[in-house]
């Protein structure tokens, strides 16, 4: 069935993410995240949809920013989301101010209508890969570990068992849902990590990545069939999913994934 794609650019703007313990500027124009700072863009801008010049609300953004990092010596930029809906006029201004792109995703969905099994295509194998939800210290401590060595940001220290409880708290509660987070072994070794969320009828595939050492294995694969399955089970009939260009778009797109857009993330200093 073709896809509707009023409906995957709705379900895109409206997809956010940031942990409770964040502090967060929202208006009616943008929704601006201080993250902790272990994550691996601590401080970002995630939404900025406006009718006015966006010079004008970008200093705006800029001073709440500055607000947001006071004391925070660490953050010393300011992660700006581009999604689909943004300005046209948006990432033009940001390069004018010296920013960089950080990332590259494609926005890609698939029908699952239909689907009794998940998947969108046959994914193949992946001897000696299993996967794992997070249900335990241990999951999490891995998915932790695989996920900044991934994407970036501060390596969990393995004697911080109160970063690992709540990691662990967070993924259960995302269990309760039906959803949550996986972690992919290969021979034993965690290499891989991914998570599911539910988006009304919407599986929302977030946060695939695989250890550089571990790729062309089909660890990739095997999240992702494990996130299929459980989106057709949970009554999802749409997959989305925001992949990199350079790695797991090109896979996503063998699976049977369409591009619908593309996104980037770019860093503007303070």
């Amino acid at each position: 069935m073709p896809l509707d794609l009023g409906r995957v650019a709705a379900e895109s703007a409206a997809w956010t993410w940031y942990p409770d313990d964040a502090r967060v500027v929202e208006t009616d124009e943008h929704l601006l995240v201080a993250y902790p700072d272990w994550f691996h863009e601590p401080l970002q801008l995630l939404r900025l949809h406006t009718s006015r010049p966006v010079a004008g609300v970008l200093e705006e953004v800029l001073d709440a920013a500055r607000d947001l990092a006071a004391g925070r010596p660490a953050l010393t930029h300011l992660a700006v989301q581009a999604r689909m809906d943004a300005p046209a006029d948006l990432v033009p201004e940001l390069r004018r101010r010296g920013a960089e792109v950080a990332e590259t995703l494609d926005v890609l969905a698939a029908d699952l209508s239909g689907c009794s099994s998940g998947g969108a295509a046959d994914l193949g194998e992946w001897p000696g890969v299993t996967v794992s939800w997070v249900d335990d210290l241990p999951t999490a401590r891995d998915f932790g570990v695989v996920e900044a060595s991934v994407f970036g940001g501060e390596v969990p220290d393995p004697a911080d068992t109160a970063r690992a409880e709540r990691s662990l708290a967070e993924a259960r509660a995302e269990l309760a849902t039906g959803a949550g987070q996986l972690v992919a072994y290969l021979e034993g070794r965690a290499v891989g990590v991914a998570g599911l969320a539910r988006g009304s009828a919407t599986a929302r595939l977030w946060g695939g990545g695989v250890l550089e050492d571990a790729r062309g294995r089909g660890v990739y694969r095997a999240l992702l069939a494990s996130r299929l399955d459980r989106g057709v089970l949970l009554g999802a009939d749409l997959a989305l999913v925001k992949g990199r260009v350079e790695t797991s778009a090109p896979i996503l797109r063998r699976a049977g994934f369409e591009v619908v857009g593309r996104e980037e993330t770019l860093r503007l200093p303070l």
